[in-house]
């Protein structure tokens, strides 16, 4: 029971995550007559040249790279990629006129809207485990082999595409949407990675048993000892290792240095953290 719950959940979340894309397509960009990337960049061409509705060119565009797709990445992904790819199909038919209630005559301003609100919808549907289709297939393949962003493969994509694009309209235009692809990238990541990223905490402290208490009883996050040595003295010290967000990493360094004033930290990012007490990953 919980299960199909899930799953119907998840396809709802696809579905809204399809129609806030086709919002920010058929409001910014149609408009504009911006290009865009991917299948759906393709078949924004089209309608420019036929007048047909775009969500008719990605349903035929899409079905041979779906059975293509179905190799490369995992059947489920596929199954729900699918759903992605016709949800969006119709969101852009539906809302094919959204412009005429709402115009913004601004291209630079409609360019960052368009990023934004693409964006938003498209990491909805990536963190709902699956995509719009098309060249979103290939940037998740790639992801899980070479560990390349999804947002960042698609901004690459995409821009080999709106160069070819470029041809059939004006530089200006391709400026414009080049921002807005940049801008997509950027809020599909952050839809992914989360504004809040976790951070990893190295401390070499000779209080290691008491900062490791104080992250375990303050923070509630565990610890892993790292063994070290000191190049000058040649004495063995412990390295406390310990994965956190950045708000506990600011509550941290307080009472690690009210421990131990002289405690080295070290502080990075972290681009993916798998496991028990963690968010699984999306892809």
């Amino acid at each position: 029971m919980d299960y199909s719950r899930n799953n119907f959940l998840r396809i709802i979340m696809i579905i809204i995550g399809d129609f806030i894309y086709s919002m920010g397509v058929n409001m910014f960009i149609i408009p504009h007559k911006f290009l865009s990337g991917g299948v759906s960049g393709i078949a924004i061409i089209f309608q420019y040249l036929t007048g047909i509705p775009a969500g008719y060119f990605i349903i035929a565009i899409n079905i041979p790279i779906f059975i293509i797709g179905f190799k490369i990445v995992d059947k489920e992904f596929g199954i729900y990629s699918f759903i992605g790819m016709a949800a969006m199909s119709l969101g852009l038919i539906c809302t094919r006129s959204l412009h005429q209630l709402y115009y913004l005559p601004d291209p630079l301003l409609s360019a960052l809207c368009s990023g934004v609100l693409t964006g938003i919808g498209a990491g909805i549907i990536f963190k709902s485990r699956a995509s719009q289709g098309g060249t979103d297939i290939i940037a998740v393949a790639v992801k899980k082999k070479y560990g390349i962003s999804v947002g960042r493969m698609g901004f690459i994509i995409n821009s080999i595409i709106v160069a070819i694009g470029m041809f059939m309209g004006n530089l200006p235009i391709a400026i414009y949407t080049l921002i807005s692809m940049y801008m997509y990238s950027a809020v599909v990541d952050k839809a992914i990675q989360g504004f809040d990223r976790e951070k990893i905490l190295f401390v070499i402290t000779q209080d290691s048993e008491d900062v490791e208490k104080a992250i375990f009883k303050k923070l509630g996050r565990g610890v892993t000892y790292l063994y070290g040595e000191g190049a000058y003295t040649g004495n063995r010290k412990k390295v406390i290792y310990s994965i956190m967000n950045s708000r506990q990493v600011e509550e941290a360094k307080r009472f690690i240095s009210d421990i131990d004033s002289g405690a080295v930290m070290s502080i990075m990012d972290a681009s993916e953290v798998r496991g028990k007490g963690f968010k699984p990953a999306v892809f």
